[in-house]
């Protein structure tokens, strides 16, 4: 068959056949790369449906991470370690900025005798010879004229009420335990006294309770020489219960012996 073309019949070319049958997947002899394919048209699998065609892309794996505790908690912690130290320091300075007054009416348990009894607690007023109290151990008051040593002394027997009620007067604090106090708790009561100004100790019979705490015109009694009361009462009224101001003497020419009988005419204080 002729092909009738702008030139002129042509003929169609003989095709010389080698015997050997084209490649899979590839053209036969004299056949156009792409014939019979168009733009658009998929990939036609090899023989027996299992040949290779282009690879999938494979779509990235999301790795889910969880939450990271470790440093949230660590930082939660250091914020509220920092919020109560920030918030004790600001109580602290607000409890240090109170008048010592009303530091002592925070303590659980305190009388106050400056309020109850105004007249007890006026000062000054020496006498000789045993003075009646209505307290016991008296906390103001009448008093001799010689007052107890209160220099961080350690009395180990009573001692004259007349003189510590002196001490009181100059900002001393008096302890005082029961006789029958066991051993371990006098000497946590000792430790707390020995060595510290305007501060004594000593054995009273009789008291209610087995430990006492006298300041002029305030009082406090425990049951037990752990009681931080003992530590609140002693910071807050020691020198500042004075009526005689913070350098009133509590050493010589003052008495540091015991025994309950006043020793009038002693060494005779100026204060």
């Amino acid at each position: 068959m002729s092909i009738s073309t702008p030139g002129g019949p042509e003929r169609r070319p003989t095709v010389v056949t080698t015997g050997k049958k084209p490649g899979a997947g590839r053209p036969a002899a004299g056949a156009k790369a792409g014939a019979g394919k168009s733009t658009g048209d998929a990939p036609r699998p090899s023989a027996g449906g299992k040949g290779k065609g282009p690879r999938k892309p494979i779509a990235p794996v999301k790795v889910s991470q969880g939450r990271s505790w470790g440093p949230i908690a660590l930082f939660t912690a250091v914020g509220v370690l920092a919020v109560g130290i920030i918030g004790f320091g600001a109580w602290a300075t607000f409890q240090g900025s109170k008048p010592w007054e009303d530091r002592a009416a925070d303590i659980s348990g305190i009388v106050n005798f400056r309020k109850s009894d105004p007249e007890l607690v006026k000062g000054s007023n020496h006498q000789q010879g045993s003075i009646k109290y209505a307290q016991s151990p008296p906390v103001a008051g009448p008093h001799n004229a010689t007052w107890q040593n209160c220099m961080g002394n350690v009395y180990d027997a009573p001692i004259a009420n007349e003189h510590a009620v002196h001490s009181l007067e100059h900002g001393a604090v008096w302890i005082t335990y029961r006789p029958d106090l066991p051993a371990d708790q006098v000497a946590k009561l000792k430790s707390k006294v020995e060595g510290q100004e305007k501060l004594m100790l000593s054995p009273f019979e009789g008291q209610d309770k087995p430990i006492s705490l006298q300041a002029w015109g305030y009082q406090l009694k425990v049951d037990n020489a752990d009681d931080s009361r003992i530590d609140e009462f002693i910071k807050t009224l020691r020198v500042n219960a004075s009526i005689e101001g913070p350098t009133a003497n509590c050493g010589e020419p003052g008495i540091t012996a015991t025994g309950t009988t006043p020793r009038d005419g002693a060494a005779m204080p100026t204060q």
